[in-house]
């Protein structure tokens, strides 16, 4: 009899639902590769988009979904020589999805997990961490001192930012419609936490009495079609957007860079990375979570069977009540 394992499964395109558990064959390993015993699966909007088929990019029918996560090392391929079986990892990239039991990953997209971080509190290190970490050092090239707004901080991307940016010795502002996301927020480490605000006014008058006037140096945003000319109000001069999220178009009025001589940089997704950009960025990651200086909070987790309730939670997600959300394998 062969061996098998679970898995979630996308055969057609369209909503949640189309998320199914079944049992597929379990692989081998070849060259260069790494099979992991999954623990933990991360969970982003940009798999709601991929499984709805309103993503640039699509894989082939049928597939697992998921790009990040943690498990133990259960067999590695010839050439591997960093990793061996037993070992704590989380996964940056997968050549199978996360959203399974097993999964196949490339030795380069595999990194070794702290022994001080779970595996649901790791899960969120491959996508949130990784391009949080991308958009605040090298978008807009956050330094100490400066001021940091994360615009929409109560999810995966904008509680890592949060972090990121206060272990590099920002002030960091950080906004959530909800109670509970501010509070989140905040226990993430903001130095200040404010609700979302509807007029653009409004916003940037907030933004201007944290910062005496001056504006915020750096701004990661998380939902540039609803939030980008609130931004652009609440700059500082030489102030840099990293726009990291967005559900449409928007309309900016150009002059408020021009005034200021500031600049909108966009992120992509963190997978689309060089490998020896992807080495640099975890191995400070690692550094900071090993000593402390990063503490990623725990998630929210949904079962991998509930993987479609993980995908409206992840969508809807009322405000950033969940933080990041995972599912437990």
């Amino acid at each position: 009899k062969m061996a098998t394992f679970k898995a979630i499964q996308v055969s057609a395109f369209g909503g949640p639902d189309v998320l199914k558990l079944v049992e597929i064959p379990k692989p081998s390993p070849g060259a260069g590769e790494v099979l992991v015993r999954m623990r933990a699966a991360g969970v982003n909007p940009v798999e709601t988009y991929i499984r709805a088929g309103t993503y640039a990019k699509l894989p082939a029918l049928p597939y697992t979904p998921g790009g990040e996560g943690t498990g133990d090392v259960e067999a590695v391929g010839e050439g591997v020589t960093k990793f061996k079986a037993g070992d704590r990892v989380y996964l940056a990239g997968a050549k199978t999805g996360t959203y399974a039991e097993y999964c196949l990953a490339l030795d380069s997209t595999v990194f070794p997990l702290p022994p001080n971080t779970s595996y649901e509190a790791g899960a969120s290190l491959g996508v949130a961490y990784a391009t949080a970490h991308r958009a605040l050092f090298r978008a807009v090239h956050a330094r100490a001192g400066e001021t940091c707004l994360v615009h929409g901080a109560s999810g995966g991307v904008g509680l890592a930012a949060v972090q990121l940016a206060k272990a590099c010795g920002c002030t960091v502002i950080g906004t959530a419609s909800s109670e509970v996301g501010r509070g989140n927020v905040k226990a993430a480490g903001a130095d200040h936490v404010i609700a979302h605000a509807d007029s653009v006014a409004a916003f940037a008058e907030q933004v201007m009495a944290l910062t005496h006037g001056k504006g915020a140096d750096v701004v990661i945003e998380m939902l540039a079609s609803a939030n980008l000319q609130h931004d652009l109000a609440a700059l500082a001069r030489g102030g840099r957007v990293a726009v990291v999220g967005s559900r449409g178009a928007v309309e900016i009025n150009p002059r408020d860079l021009m005034s200021r001589e500031a600049a909108i940089v966009g992120v992509s997704n963190a997978f689309q990375v060089g490998t020896e950009e992807a080495i640099v960025v975890h191995a400070q990651l690692f550094d900071w979570l090993s000593e402390g200086t990063l503490k990623p909070l725990e998630a929210h987790a949904f079962p991998l069977h509930d993987a479609a309730a993980a995908h409206v939670e992840v969508m809807e997600h009322s405000g950033g009540t969940k933080g990041k959300i995972v599912l437990h394998i």
